[in-house]
């Protein structure tokens, strides 16, 4: 998880997002657990791309796979819609 995590993160900086999403699809096909960090790190990448509707569906899907949502992931999901 910490090494998808750090590269989540580096696309995100890179403004990757289509990378970031890639990556974030793959931790479930190889059955890595995703936590918060992931999917902030996923959903920034989103909002740095200005895909706010990508970002909104991964901070959806974090309530339905009952992880917990903070304030960093918030405000990249509001940030998103800007």
């Amino acid at each position: 998880t910490i090494t998808f995590n750090a590269a989540l993160s580096a696309c995100e900086k890179g403004r990757q997002w289509v990378q970031a999403l890639q990556l974030f699809c793959e931790m479930a096909v190889s059955r890595v657990q995703r936590n918060t960090i992931t999917y902030c790190a996923a959903v920034s990448a989103c909002e740095k791309g200005q895909q706010w509707v990508q970002a909104l569906q991964l901070f959806c899907e974090m309530a339905v796979s009952r992880v917990q949502r903070n304030t960093i992931t918030y405000c990249a999901a509001v940030s998103a819609c800007e």
